[in-house]
């Protein structure tokens, strides 16, 4: 009997539409339970959560039939209406597109730490600064009119 073996593990970062600050720390925790609910009814192994009033990141483990793209559209259309439904009131959505890095095993205590001190993070590094040094740091060839909305 034959078997498939992966370890495929992936940070995924996506912004509030505009760039606004609305992921408000009364329910960030709650959006996070929400949003680790899709990925493990999907399959998929939530590894780390965390963000800002403006981005989130998450640390997911993947098994290879998981198509991640339709896995962040589902994660973004749900969580949309359940902000919508249980805190903003229809002012809520997520800005289109996302990144998405692929990390090895050993390198996932460095990138759960990374992701769960978001908020000390930020003090030293805009939002902008980090997605752009993500994009280098991965190679990942980028025009600047294609990136997120940016608050400057």
């Amino acid at each position: 009997m034959s078997s498939t073996f992966s370890q495929i593990y992936i940070q995924t970062v996506f912004a509030v539409k505009g760039r606004q600050s609305l992921i408000s720390e009364v329910w960030e925790d709650e959006l996070y339970k929400y949003i680790t609910g899709i990925v493990r009814n999907k399959e998929q192994k939530m590894l780390a959560i965390n963000g800002m009033p403006d981005h989130i990141h998450f640390l997911i483990g993947m098994r290879p039939s998981c198509c991640l793209s339709d896995l962040i559209r589902e994660i973004k259309k749900s969580s949309n209406k359940y902000v919508n439904d249980n805190f903003m009131k229809s002012n809520f959505q997520w800005q289109d597109g996302y990144g998405a890095f692929s990390y090895s095993h050993s390198a996932l205590d460095n990138v759960v730490g990374y992701i769960m001190n978001q908020k000390e993070h930020h003090k030293r590094q805009t939002f902008k600064e980090e997605y752009v040094e993500f994009l280098r740091k991965f190679q990942i060839d980028y025009k600047d009119e294609y990136l997120f909305e940016w608050i400057e």
